[in-house]
């Protein structure tokens, strides 16, 4: 069973990106969340996050970050509305509650809680295409020259966390395959046993980790660099959410007060926030035009066999051209070698055969 958190390598321009460009995607709308309160702009942020998350491949990490987020924000709206008594518009009068003392539910407590809801939703959603998305090893290589110790902790976290999510969905299957008979597994036996396969686990990844010699100073090697045509793209768009975000603050987009009364600004400011901030969803759409189409075709050209010794029309089919017969010695360790050389994949044992 795998956790819907866990990483899942795939080609798209999200997970091809660096370490650094995902992050600043993610991380911009995560800042747009904590910088407004107004229940549109986070809309727009929440609408961006589960775009992007769906673009990339990770739709089953969103649904599950999405059912964790309205959780916690609806236990944050009773919260509120039972703590906070502001607000003119009362809904209820529960009397005196101990500890508490005089409770009234208010609508204004209410649209609050809602607000602070939908902030956390926004950033589990953003954590959890982080954690689906991002190879924990590229963050890893990316940090080992700044901070090797702390880099090698949150790579660990980062892959230990679904692990642990894992065992727990195995162990609540076991439990429920024992038959009504048995006596139902409780939630502190399964945290016990999980508490103890964890520790286990901690101890072989350390025992691992010394074998291979994290535990010594070793000299820091030259740091490699992996370039991808996608992180200018990734850091463009977050570059301009956040500058859009700072403006319209300054400008009053984020133009919402819950107390004493529910005021909800849909001005021009605010949607032109909004707008921009839900199209930054689209950054990991995979785009295929006349770049990619020509990169082929000049692939297709520098083939490194010598068309002379191909069949006729075997290279305008996108095919591997077949060597025709009558090829000397000489020449055929020419043609291979010149395929080794540049990179290319000799031709099979039957075609070597048929020369």
């Amino acid at each position: 069973m795998r956790s819907p958190f866990a990483y899942i390598p795939r080609r798209g321009p999200l997970q091809s990106a660096r370490p650094g460009a995902a992050v600043a995607y993610l991380g911009s709308l995560v800042v747009v969340a904590f910088l407004y309160s107004s229940p549109a702009v986070l809309l727009a942020a929440g609408f961006a996050a589960c775009l992007a998350g769906w673009l990339a491949g990770a739709w089953t990490a969103v649904r599950a970050a999405l059912r964790m987020g309205l959780g916690l924000a609806v236990l944050i709206v009773v919260v509120n509305a039972l703590v906070v008594d502001r607000g003119e518009t009362v809904l209820a009068r529960l009397g005196e509650v101990p500890i508490l003392g005089q409770v009234d539910i208010t609508l204004e407590a209410i649209v609050a809680g809602v607000s602070i809801g939908m902030r956390a939703a926004v950033t589990m959603v953003a954590f959890g295409i982080y954690s689906a998305c991002v190879d924990p090893d590229r963050v890893l290589r990316a940090l080992r020259p700044i901070a090797a110790r702390s880099a090698l902790t949150a790579t660990l976290v980062s892959r230990l966390v679904p692990v642990a999510a894992a065992d727990a969905g195995r162990l609540r299957d076991a439990g429920q395959l024992r038959g009504p008979g048995s006596a139902p597994v409780g939630k502190g036996a399964l945290a016990r046993r999980l508490l103890a396969g964890s520790l286990d686990r901690a101890v072989d990844v350390a025992a691992t980790l010394e074998l291979r010699g994290y535990s010594l100073d070793v000299p820091r090697g030259r740091r490699r660099r992996e370039p991808s045509r996608h992180d200018v793209r990734f850091y463009a768009v977050a570059a301009a959410v956040l500058a859009v975000a700072i403006v319209g603050k300054v400008a009053g987009a984020d133009d919402f007060h819950p107390y004493p009364t529910i005021h909800v600004g849909l001005g021009a400011a605010t949607l032109a926030v909004c707008a921009i901030v839900a199209v930054s969803g689209l950054a990991p759409l995979r785009v295929r035009g006349r770049a990619v189409a020509r990169h082929r075709g000049s692939a297709r050209r520098r083939s490194p066999w010598p068309r002379s010794h191909f069949s006729a029309g075997s290279a305008d089919r996108g095919r591997r051209p077949r060597p025709t017969r009558g090829l000397t010695e000489r020449e055929r360790l020419r043609v291979l070698g010149a395929a080794r050389s540049r990179g290319a994949a000799p031709p099979s044992p039957r075609e070597e055969h048929r020369v």
